[in-house]
């Protein structure tokens, strides 16, 4: 255990509820300590909880952008304080698009500021013996051994996540937030609450994506015709052998394909050959939504417009929710497929990593009204127009919207291509279920 426990690293999210965040990070390293206690180790690094904080993209708005600077810092401290041995902070830009130099450069010197001017990292634990600190420290530790215990009951983390306990929870809480912000109960700065007349334009990052395939495609073909293809061949199938009968050291195959300038997609068509491929289909949470939303008035009449779409067509108005190419930041995606569906949506959410043909192909299968396209990578000028083009071959006349991380300047593009809506961060769900109902064909027959 002294040989294993002390390279363990941890990954901790920081929002926006400051003493809340740094209370984590302390108990967390309660409960690490506590939990090592059973192996009996004997350096005191195995008892020591290392951890590696970024800031949240959560609480990053695309409205009066400059805010998310002040966000980010706040974030930034409540990791430190909480004794952070890492940290990775967000650029203000990042619910527009893709960071620019000067937006990361910001994002890098909010930390070297609170390293080398701000003094704080100078003490151990400085919010250590605060009363208020203390208890939430305390609270933690015993709601998360709660957890932990039920967790445990359930048979462990893997088959929780089988009977979907953590991401119920998740998306409880997502669902509730949600919710508040949308009811005002808690404020968002120049969201929900002190609005400026004008949000500002900032200079967003704008990336050449076909350049930027094809460099890579051009890469790759250097390295195939520079490389031993038959030792190639036969260090993938060794992986193969390794990964399907358990004899052998996995990553030592895999480091060896990878010196041999094997690719990680043929690593990962290696490994595929042995155990086949995860569904990464995520199932929905029925009821967070409605339950977090209770008696509220627009959720009340945008279900009731659902209802009146039902009985004039004899169904509920179908939504595919999808995510293409590379980008598996899946958060938002989730949040409005479990929203859509508990309005009366029928709602389906792709899996991870489609390409345009797979997801045209599965909205005519499902002969779905909408297509939702959630995308937060950069690679919507490209994906997009493909899928728009993968429906029309098809004969498919399904209503297509965008949400996520667009620039303001690619919306009039997508537009152009055929998009019918962009909703961007912040956005109202009910308000963006009622425009989306008003685009469906069929409604006022």
């Amino acid at each position: 255990m002294d040989a294993f426990a002390p390279r363990l690293s941890f990954f901790f999210c920081i929002g926006m509820n400051f003493f809340m965040e740094v209370a984590k990070l302390r108990a967390a390293r309660i409960l690490w300590a506590e939990l090592m206690e059973q192996f009996d180790p004997k350096k005191p690094a195995s008892s020591m909880l290392r951890m590696h904080c970024q800031t949240s993209g959560v609480s990053l708005q695309a409205q009066d952008p400059y805010n998310n600077v002040v966000r980010t810092t706040i974030e930034a401290l409540a990791g430190v304080l909480g004794g952070t041995q890492s940290l990775h902070t967000n650029s203000f830009d990042e619910a527009i698009a893709l960071p620019t130099p000067f937006s990361a450069r910001i994002a890098r010197n909010t930390q070297t500021i609170i390293a080398e001017e701000s003094q704080i990292t100078r003490t151990v634990d400085p919010l250590g013996g605060s009363y208020f600190v203390e208890r939430l420290t305390a609270d933690m530790v015993a709601a998360a051994r709660r957890l932990i215990e039920e967790v445990e009951q359930l048979g462990g983390m893997t088959a929780a996540i089988a009977q979907g306990m953590p991401m119920r929870r998740i998306e409880e809480s997502s669902a509730r937030r949600q919710a508040r912000v949308e009811r005002g109960e808690d404020t968002v700065v120049g969201v929900n609450k002190y609005r400026p007349e004008d949000d500002g334009q900032v200079e967003a990052l704008e990336i050449d994506n076909s350049r930027v395939r094809d460099a890579q495609i051009g890469r790759l073909a250097e390295v195939r015709a520079r490389r031993d293809q038959a030792t190639v061949d036969r260090v993938l199938e060794a992986l193969t052998r390794v990964a399907r009968g358990g004899a052998g050291n996995l990553l030592a195959a895999s480091i060896e394909a990878a010196e041999r300038r094997a690719t990680v997609g043929e690593i990962s068509d290696a490994l595929e050959a042995a155990w086949g491929r995860h569904d990464t289909r995520p199932a929905l949470v029925p009821g967070v939504y409605s339950s977090a939303y209770g008696d509220h008035e627009g959720f009340r009449v945008v279900r009731d417009e659902i209802g009146e779409f039902r009985d004039l067509e004899g169904r509920p108005p179908s939504v595919f929710v999808v995510k293409m190419g590379q980008d598996g930041h899946d958060r938002g995606a989730k949040a409005i497929s479990n929203a859509f569906n508990d309005l009366g949506f029928d709602v389906e959410m792709s899996p991870l990593f489609l390409t345009a043909d797979e997801a045209a192909a599965r909205t005519s299968e499902l002969e779905a009204d909408v297509v939702g396209v959630s995308t937060l990578a950069g690679a919507h000028r490209t994906l997009v127009p493909e899928l728009i083009d993968s429906l029309r071959a098809r004969g498919n006349d399904a209503v297509v919207v965008c949400g996520g991380v667009i620039p303001e300047r690619d919306h009039q593009f997508l537009l152009d291509c055929g998009v019918r809506a962009i909703f961007g961060p912040g956005t109202d769900i009910l308000q963006a279920a009622s425009a989306i109902m008003k685009m469906i064909p069929g409604r006022n027959r």
